[in-house]
């Protein structure tokens, strides 16, 4: 994966935190923000994870399907 610049527009009290954070560990600022971009990427991304199969959360035997692996679960006879 290759890298790509941005600008970013950040609050200036979330700024200086991020900036203190980089002095306290004697890296750039830069690099803080790019962890804090990969953190929240890798935390999307596991969220993202289609979820599919039976339900039973409410004692009626509800079922849950998916058309595919990639679909969503979602409730038998609704769109």
């Amino acid at each position: 994966m290759g890298r790509r610049r941005t600008t970013v527009t950040a609050e200036s009290d979330d700024l200086a935190v991020l900036e203190g954070e980089a002095e306290r560990r004697g890296v750039s600022l830069a690099q803080v923000l790019r962890e804090a971009v990969e953190r929240e990427a890798a935390r999307l991304r596991r969220g993202a994870k289609p979820r599919f199969g039976v339900v039973r959360g409410d004692g009626t035997g509800t079922r849950a399907i998916a058309a595919d692996e990639e679909a969503p679960a979602r409730r038998r006879g609704r769109p």
